[in-house]
């Protein structure tokens, strides 16, 4: 008897349909054709013991399974319960009615159990695509595949649950998610503040500019100046997720099996530190499978990197093809995924081996040319892709000591979402444009004008510093964030300055 069965395959961040056909005829052989990989040959054992788990017996004819379309690799244990309901199906033990319309995804164990895999969300949206009504997954990943609209989604435990159900014994309600209580509830709660810092006021500064215009920004200092603290505490003034961003961001998660168990929908931007050990693949993504790296884990958030010059010259050089371009390529010999990678890079570092170069009060012990070397290991052209650099200089005991509170978060971040809400006005009609980082050449010449002062001024600096073309362009994006701030419908003089002294490491004379 043949029976299909449906499931679906993950390639990058979306999936695509696949139909399981399960054939039992006369015989004793097993044959499992179209291109399944060792997870997914392997699954016989798995299911023939979750069979006597639920007191059922391999059939004991010939199974023949053809996946669909065959000239698609099948990777993983997310076919397993599929292809058990349809030699169950086929063989006959069953009655297979309920199963017209439906997906099904999920990984057994030997003792009948259901265990969650990896890619639901993007298998829920091509169910729904493809005009599926039915859904049955993992109880674990029920929520996450329970915020597609248009499709029930079933969450089961064992595969005795998934055969009562086909049976028509049980008859549990979908799993519902309530999406307004779940971004109301979550979105907006962070543990750590601003108000937690002391002094570093104009640090505070540049990062509410950077953060408000999704601008790159780079921290120099000595140690203990405060860098890390402040970069761990840009979630809590980043604007909130929109619901198409919190699903395009949750599928990337969901893909590279990075959600938590029980998690419909993530709601806060992400916050990505790798390690300076990380390896390319490790920072771009891909693999055999290609899979997402920290670059797209980071999308719609901030990915920070602690002592940027420690980080291996290869490893970034390779983000200055996603800082321009905000997706990631990744091709290999039989297929090639894109990986979406719009992400604030923010970084940290010492401004030399010693770490007090410029310091107020402590003596640099630098050879000479040492401290030049050492920013030396940063490219050009990636220090041209970071908008903002910032100096940060220690706080003395006074401001450390003082008894005033400093200004928290939740004030910071209502500047920085009316700055972004003008920002979208203003690029509404403009499909993948949502703040001023990301405008085009076209759209500086049309939004960042400048008066006659400012084009002196603009010039000025241009010629003192040698600034590139692409660095004057990251300077006008600055300061139409900082006019966005400040409500200015033109770009003023004063802007255009503070934007200009975001650019330190362009300063003549900085290393010394």
């Amino acid at each position: 008897m043949l029976v299909k069965t449906f499931s679906a395959a993950v390639f990058g961040i979306e999936a695509v349909p696949v139909t399981i056909e399960v054939d039992v005829t006369r015989g004793v052989r097993y044959m499992l054709v179209g291109l399944p990989d060792a997870a997914v040959k392997e699954s016989q054992q798995r299911i023939e013991s979750a069979f006597r788990a639920v007191g059922l017996h391999w059939p004991g004819r010939q199974v023949v399974i053809n996946m669909a379309p065959a000239d698609i690799r099948k990777e993983g244990s997310s076919y397993d319960l599929p292809l058990a309901v349809g030699i169950l199906c086929a063989s006959e033990m069953v009655h297979g009615g309920r199963l017209e319309g439906m997906v099904l995804t999920g990984e057994l164990s030997l003792d009948g159990a259901v265990k969650p895999v990896r890619g639901v969300l993007p298998m829920a949206l091509q169910a729904r695509a493809s005009g599926f009504r039915v859904m049955m997954v993992p109880a674990e990943n029920a929520p996450e595949a329970a915020v597609v609209d248009g499709i029930d989604v079933y969450g089961v435990t064992s595969l005795g649950e998934v055969l009562s159900w086909i049976r028509g014994e049980i008859n549990p309600p979908p799993v519902k998610v309530d999406m307004n209580s779940l971004f109301n509830s979550d979105g907006n709660r962070y543990d750590a503040d601003f108000a937690d810092v002391r002094g570093q006021e104009n640090v505070k500064r540049a990062l509410e500019v950077a953060v408000a215009g999704a601008h790159n920004a780079c921290m120099i200092g000595p140690p203990g100046s405060g860098k890390t603290m402040l970069a761990r505490r840009l979630p809590s003034i980043l604007p909130p997720l929109t619901l198409e961003e919190a699903l395009e961001t949750t599928k990337i998660h969901s893909v590279a099996g990075k959600i938590d168990n029980h998690v419909s929908l993530m709601t806060r931007r992400p916050f990505r530190s790798p390690h300076h050990t990380s390896s390319d693949i490790a920072m771009v993504g891909g693999g055999t499978v290609p899979q997402p790296g920290e670059i797209s884990l980071a999308h719609n958030g901030v990915l920070f990197l602690d002592e940027l010059p420690e980080f291996k010259r290869s490893v970034l050089e390779v983000l200055r093809q996603p800082l321009e371009d905000r997706v990631i390529t990744i091709a290999r010999a039989r297929m090639s995924c894109d990986f979406p990678a719009s992400f604030m890079l923010i970084a940290s570092m010492n401004p030399c081996p010693c770490g007090f170069h410029n310091h107020p009060e402590k003596e640099c012990t630098c050879a000479p040319g040492m401290v030049q070397r050492y920013l030396n290991r940063l490219s050009g052209p990636l220090l041209d892709r970071i908008d903002i650099h910032i100096e940060v200089v220690p706080v003395n005991y006074e401001k450390l000591a003082a008894s005033t509170s400093a200004e928290p978060s939740a004030t910071v971040r209502e500047r920085v979402v009316k700055a972004r809400e003008i920002q979208a006005r203003r690029f509404a009609g403009n499909e993948g444009i949502y703040c001023n980082a990301q405008m085009t050449s076209a759209m500086i010449r049309r939004h960042c004008h400048l008066d006659d002062i400012g084009g002196r001024l603009l010039r000025a600096a241009m010629e003192m510093r040698g600034l590139s073309a692409r660095a004057y362009d990251r300077i006008l994006k600055v300061s139409r964030t900082i006019a966005d701030l400040d409500g200015s419908e033109t770009i003023m003089p004063d802007h255009l300055s503070e934007a200009i002294n975001y650019r330190n490491l362009d300063r003549e004379g900085w290393a010394g």
